[in-house]
């Protein structure tokens, strides 16, 4: 159970924190993985680790703001490997900042890449899914699509959107044969937040998750698994967490 041998994945984002996890992860379990992001270095780092692992990759940089650049990936990896399997939606930025003091642009960036790349990849990669008949998709949403979190509400707004637009193509695209779901990630020190974690807000996130710790990024590719598999395929719009119980919590003392 759980192989995915003979599948082929695409990882957007797939070259670090939680999205370079998820790559590997499937790698592991038997897919050839093409890692992509707007680095061409860290695509190159990353195809390096996929072909240790024995798997077929690609070197193809992409950025989710580009949609020339997502059209170029999607037809290098369908002309490669004849079909495309799976698709994970791992890009995002984030910035805290008091809403009062937040400018149009930087939510509006904040939406673009989030959200307006998330739409992007799933329409150029959805397309081919549905004349395949089968795909999966796994967007990777957040905890605050379910709650908000503190002088974070551009990054809320697009992640609790993503729940949103998850749910509405998985509606769209079951009769054919195409999943979608979303994971949202508890609290996973990465480079982006180390910092963040070590402060006062990490000893709150802390005391709030029953496991009484953050995440390893690892922990992540288990779902992700599933969810590409062919166990998952009367699984669709849902959004599973992974976060140590933090969801789930009111009072944990």
């Amino acid at each position: 159970m759980f192989s995915l041998a003979g599948k082929c994945a695409v990882v957007i984002g797939g070259t670090s924190g939680i999205g370079k996890a998820i790559s590997i992860g499937l790698a592991a379990t038997g897919a050839d993985v093409i890692a992509s992001s707007r680095s061409k270095e860290a695509v190159e780092a990353v195809a390096k680790e996929l072909e240790a692992c024995g798997r077929k990759t690609l070197r193809v940089a992409s950025d989710v703001l580009d949609r020339d650049s997502l059209q170029q990936l999607h037809d290098s990896v369908l002309s490669h490997f004849g079909r495309i399997d799976i698709l994970v939606n791992s890009a995002g930025i984030t910035r805290r900042v008091p809403t009062l003091n937040c400018s149009e642009e930087l939510w509006q960036s904040i939406m673009d890449v989030n959200l307006n790349g998330t739409l992007r990849t799933c329409q150029i990669f959805g397309k081919t899914m549905l004349k395949q008949g089968k795909g999966r998709i796994i967007n990777v949403a957040s905890l605050s699509t379910f709650v908000a979190f503190h002088e974070v509400a551009a990054y809320g707004a697009s992640k609790a959107a993503v729940g949103a637009l998850t749910r509405s193509l998985a509606v769209e695209w079951a009769p054919y044969g195409v999943c979608v779901n979303a994971i949202a990630p508890g609290i996973f020190p990465t480079d982006l937040n180390r910092e963040l974690l070590d402060s006062p807000r990490g000893r709150e996130l802390i005391m709030r998750t029953p496991m009484a710790r953050f995440g390893a990024v690892d922990e992540v590719a288990g779902a992700a698994v599933f969810l590409a598999s062919d166990e998952s395929t009367f699984t669709t719009g849902q959004i599973i967490a992974v976060d140590g119980g933090l969801l789930a919590s009111g009072v944990n003392q």
